[in-house]
């Protein structure tokens, strides 16, 4: 982030900036996170207490604060909030925070951008084993604009040629693993989500990112089914496991470090 304007900003300033925006995109995503699976509105109806129906004020609404203050739990009825909008609004601030510092070749907001999307994407699918496609889409199209401004800015069609290739490559690669398991096993091994949101992820990484995607995807999960077996879990050959969760938490910090495709 080199622009004029922001080297006449205190780093400090940049960086609170940043964490302050993140959290108040973060309430945003924790309100979607819990109303979208419940098939509710999420730009329509005041914010209320899910067990007493309480309307909160705007003092019950500031990011992380508000939940800290009120030690996770309703003013009124004293019923739990949750974890979710804390880790929601505490997520948002932190990838506000990181893209600000470790974001490459000026791509900060992109990386924001980014990091918002799968942090949503990656609670849904840890909640839910749900990848909604909409919020899918939604990602393929902001790596697609956000490739397309950096194609016009570079005056080559490299990136876009780039984007494209790892978009198609992410979605092959991962319906060919699904149609292979099914054939193979007789059963799904792999929530239909996942392909879609591989091939949106290979728009933002490109091919090479892909690859890297899946190597550090495929850590994680055997990293959580490690967890799983020390707290005593049961798992088993049809033990379901949040991929998409895994894809999301290895796809940003690979962005952080090599930008896009």
């Amino acid at each position: 982030m080199n622009t004029d304007l922001i080297v006449t900003l205190p780093w400090g300033a940049i960086l609170a900036g940043a964490a302050v925006l993140g959290a108040v995109i973060g309430s945003f995503l924790g309100a979607v996170l819990i109303r979208l699976p419940e098939g509710r509105s999420v730009v329509r109806g005041r914010s209320a207490c899910d067990g007493c129906g309480k309307a909160l004020t705007i003092g019950e609404l500031v990011p992380v604060l508000s939940w800290a203050i009120q030690r996770g739990k309703c003013r009124a009825c004293g019923v739990s909030i949750g974890t979710a909008q804390f880790v929601c609004e505490l997520g948002g601030a932190a990838i506000g925070i990181g893209a600000v510092l470790w974001a490459r070749n000026n791509l900060a907001l992109a990386a924001m951008i980014f990091g918002w999307q799968l942090l949503l994407l990656g609670l849904l699918d840890l909640r839910h084993l749900w990848l909604p496609r909409v919020l899918v889409g939604w990602l393929a199209i902001t790596g697609a604009v956000v490739v397309l401004a950096r194609t016009i800015a570079v005056g080559t069609l490299d990136p876009a040629i780039v984007s494209l290739t790892g978009g198609a490559l992410g979605y092959l690669l991962f319906w060919l693993i699904a149609r292979f398991y099914l054939k193979a096993r007789g059963n799904e091994g792999m929530g239909s989500g996942d392909p879609p949101l591989m091939g949106a992820i290979g728009l933002w990484l490109g091919p090479l990112g892909v690859v890297e995607v899946m190597l550090g995807a495929s850590i994680v999960g055997i990293l959580a089914a490690i967890v799983m077996l020390v707290s005593k879990r049961s798992i088993a050959a049809d033990t379901a496991l949040p991929l998409g969760t895994c894809l999301a938490a290895t796809a940003w910090p690979i962005f952080l470090l090599q930008g896009l495709g």
